[in-house]
């Protein structure tokens, strides 16, 4: 996705100069940018008069880290995974948000109500709610189809190539779902040594066939370029894929592994009242209608599932597509952020050591 400059005169009257101040939004590209682009960052240009750009990384807390420890930001809001954001609001990183300045819902409920448990924390505010899962391509695959987590390890059943994202986090509670660990378990067995062990012991009946993928656009290319026969992917880029550009990708529910996705704002960020602004704005119950629009991640205020959602084509009902519908639901895991704050680094240690082997 190309990176965006929105100037607007719809509150000012005159033109924004190029030269002039603007918020600095950084996310991660793709069908989500785009999602966040259309739904968040233009509007609130046009409705602050303020210049409002997107930029994207394959993962923003790493350039954010970076920055606010050289203590030169330039990233007013940025979109991180739930436990980065409590990472890095543990490590100072991060401004505070206090969740009485958000907005109520469109019910008039107050924001402490309306959103889902865990969906606002001490430095972040949650966007969506979003999942890996793993899809395949139906004009390749006929007859047999795969349906649960284990399938995706069968190279029996299935032989083929599969696309896997680089890194421990999702990988190894997707490799222990598959070995038959009960979800509600997941998180006690990765706890140990030995559920270590077994995570990257299912990992490797299938090492020699992976194609390792690292930015979210990659899944569903490798996918539409038959490099491989089915791949873990974020949801909404496989229904952006499907849905949008009418690729014959279907999803498999079974072990899907969901979080929140948080805005949150830099240390030291150049536009800090103007972020706050901005969050506030872009997670109203009326903001995260419109991102769900664009893209199927769930909206995580009460407010915001009151009424039926529909794609941006005007006739795609998004309720079956989102992780948090029912019937997605009935083996899905909830990513500890606890867990991947205190393991992250040990663990992508050992899966990067292990790669290496």
């Amino acid at each position: 996705m190309k990176k965006i400059l929105i100037l607007t005169t719809a509150l000012t009257g005159f033109a924004v100069s190029a030269g002039a101040q603007e918020l600095t939004v950084m996310s991660w590209g793709g069908a989500y940018g785009e999602a966040q682009t259309e739904a968040h960052v233009k509007p609130w240009a046009a409705a602050s008069g303020f210049a409002a750009k997107m930029v994207d990384s394959d993962n923003p807390a790493t350039p954010i880290k970076a920055m606010v420890e050289a203590g030169n930001v330039t990233i007013d809001v940025a979109s991180l995974e739930y436990a980065d954001a409590i990472r890095l609001c543990d490590e100072g990183m991060l401004e505070p948000i206090d969740i009485a300045s958000l907005p109520a819902g469109a019910d008039g409920t107050p924001a402490a109500d309306d959103f889902l448990a865990g969906a606002v924390t001490e430095c972040g505010v949650s966007t969506d709610i979003w999942s890996n899962v793993f899809a395949y391509d139906s004009s390749k695959l006929t007859g047999t189809v795969p349906t649960t987590a284990a399938d995706f390890f069968d190279l029996e059943k299935f032989p083929g190539k599969r696309g896997l994202k680089k890194g421990a986090k999702a990988v190894l509670e997707f490799a222990l779902i598959a070995d038959g660990v009960p979800v509600g378990e997941v998180y006690d067995v990765l706890s140990t040594p030995e559920g270590v062990d077994r995570a990257f012991a299912k990992l490797d009946t299938i090492k020699s066939e992976v194609v390792w993928w690292e930015a979210g656009s990659q899944a569903p290319q490798l996918l539409a370029d038959g490099e491989v026969v089915m791949t873990t992917a974020y949801n909404g880029r496989i229904f952006n894929a499907a849905i949008a550009e009418n690729k014959p990708f279907e999803i498999v529910w079974d072990g899907q592994i969901y979080e929140n996705e948080m805005y949150a704002i830099p240390k030291g960020a150049p536009n800090k009242d103007k972020a706050l602004e901005f969050i506030a704005y872009a997670t109203s119950t009326e903001g995260l209608r419109a991102q769900a629009t664009y893209i199927s991640y769930g909206p995580a205020r009460k407010s915001a599932l009151a009424e039926e959602l529909i794609y941006k084509d005007g006739k795609t009902v998004m309720g079956p597509h989102l992780p948090t519908a029912p019937e997605n639901m009935t083996n899905a895991l909830e990513t500890s952020a606890e867990f991947w704050v205190d393991r992250n680094a040990e663990l992508n240690e050992r899966f990067n050591a292990w790669l290496a082997q």
